[in-house]
């Protein structure tokens, strides 16, 4: 995401994702993706993290510095221990994902540092359905190769940069609706006028993947279409 040199010299904060991968039954791709995004706006519509509550004095100093997301994978045993600890754990179309307050960039709990960033690769056993008429959709660069993991964080940025643009009537709306939203790649025709308006954009810092200032996601949410949240 765009950072300023100000964030820049900031601490270096990240928010942490675990996916759950268990061999015999593993979510789909889509699934993963979509739940990543909504668990971020669950965790950042959470009591917890607003006003005086006990993560949102770790969560303005995420925001400081650069919004940093990292995924990671679990399964039996490493899964019921990262689920013990604190955090929000959000269950979608057979996909679950667990996030976590903010950690130091180089000081992470034991229980999520020793699990695995590689390893999230998720397929789709056939081509999602188009999206439901009026559901906020998380457009992916069809140019961009991206493991699932990698995709997860980037459409958890898109769905942070469209909850921070909404006003608080539209934010009350989505998280009393359980955050619709669905997760697709752009055709190719599609992405340069997606990328050419006014819906929030995510630009990779390039630290993993894919080049630094690599457009990767579009929040095409209705309420920001015409600049009215």
């Amino acid at each position: 995401m765009t950072t300023t040199p100000d964030r820049d010299a900031a601490p270096q904060y990240v928010l942490p994702l675990v996916v759950r991968l268990e061999r015999d039954v593993p979510p789909t791709r889509t699934a993963a993706l979509e739940a990543a995004a909504q668990a971020v706006l669950a965790f950042l519509a959470d009591g917890r993290s607003v006003g005086d509550g006990e993560w949102a004095e770790r969560i303005t100093a995420w925001t400081d510095g650069r919004i940093r997301k990292v995924v990671r994978r679990a399964r039996g045993a490493e899964w019921r221990r990262a689920s013990a600890l604190d955090g929000l754990t959000w269950e979608h179309d057979g996909a679950e994902v667990r996030v976590f307050p903010p950690v130091p960039l180089d000081a992470w709990p034991k229980d999520l540092a020793r699990l695995q960033v590689s390893g999230t690769d998720l397929a789709d056993l056939e081509p999602p359905p188009a999206p439901r008429p009026g559901v906020p959709v998380l457009w992916l660069n069809p140019e961009l190769d991206m493991t699932a993991g990698k995709a997860m964080a980037q459409v958890g940025h898109g769905a942070q940069l469209a909850w921070l643009r909404l006003g608080d009537e539209a934010r009350m709306r989505w998280a009393a609706d359980g955050f619709p939203l669905a997760v697709r790649t752009a055709s190719a025709a599609d992405w340069p006028a997606l990328t050419r308006g006014d819906l929030p954009l995510v630009r990779d810092a390039g630290f993993t993947e894919i080049a630094p200032g690599s457009c990767t996601v579009v929040a095409d949410v209705p309420e920001l279409r015409g600049g009215d949240a």
